[in-house]
């Protein structure tokens, strides 16, 4: 069955593009590389079109006044309904969080996407330190206002993701949505003089797991490093609800 999945959160800066970037990898490596389509909506930080081996469509659905021009977000659903490819990943930026909601909400997209036989998921990305009461504001926004299941990411590179002692999977919100949550993955916090380096340098360079094995900006270790961050996000990947009958990851 095909598949369509939206990154959606209205705090920028929490890791919403790599992980839309991994999300990606993951399904062109399980699915075939030119059986998933990539789009990057958001109009102020391109950061997922910036990764040429994804061959990302940049698509500006601003009206001009800080709405959603419904016209051109109309034409990438149908064409994403008329495609032969088997899964969609769309980042959405911060900026167009509420107005994409308003209208995805009062044109029932997930809905009409389903009768069409392709399967809805929200990505949500959660954060630690200072960032996490509002993404927690985004994910209780999406649970509220969208019909499909949702896929959190609990992204710990800001800091341990727990609020008054609880573990995210200890959250209320968690706990009162179980029937549209479909699991947690966790982006762990890793040391940041070796993994965080790594993994910034190759966020920064618009690299892909594949490339970095060929890249002259990185020598054996980092290489190392990376291909147990991409073993470790596959594996939960590999227990998702979404991901299928799965396939081994390739060396």
């Amino acid at each position: 069955m095909k598949s369509v999945h939206f990154l959606l959160q209205g705090k920028g800066g929490v890791g919403k593009s790599f992980i839309a970037s991994m999300l990606a990898q993951y399904l062109r490596d399980r699915l075939g590389k030119e059986k998933v389509a990539c789009y990057d909506t958001d109009p102020v930080n391109q950061t997922f079109s910036r990764y040429d081996a994804l061959k990302t469509e940049t698509i500006n659905i601003l009206d001009g006044n800080d709405g959603i021009d419904s016209r051109i977000f109309d034409s990438m659903i149908e064409k994403i309904i008329a495609s032969k490819k088997d899964a969609a990943v769309i980042d959405n930026g911060a900026a167009t969080f509420v107005p994409l909601l308003r209208y995805m909400n009062e044109n029932k997209i997930a809905e009409l996407l389903k009768e069409m036989g392709i399967e809805v998921y929200f990505h949500v990305v959660i954060t630690g330190g200072q960032a996490l009461e509002d993404t927690m504001v985004g994910l209780s926004t999406v649970l509220e206002k969208l019909n499909g299941l949702v896929q959190v990411w609990s992204n710990e590179f800001f800091g341990d993701v727990s609020y008054q002692g609880k573990q995210i999977e200890q959250f209320q919100v968690i706990n009162d949505n179980q029937d549209k949550i479909i699991g947690i993955i966790r982006v762990e916090n890793r040391t940041k003089d070796t993994f965080g380096k790594d993994i910034e340098l190759m966020v920064k360079s618009n690299l892909t797991f594949d490339e970095v094995k060929s890249s002259p900006l990185f020598t054996l270790m980092p290489r190392q490093r990376l291909l147990s961050v991409q073993r470790d996000l596959y594996t939960q990947l590999n227990q998702q609800t979404f991901s299928g009958n799965v396939l081994p990851l390739k060396e």
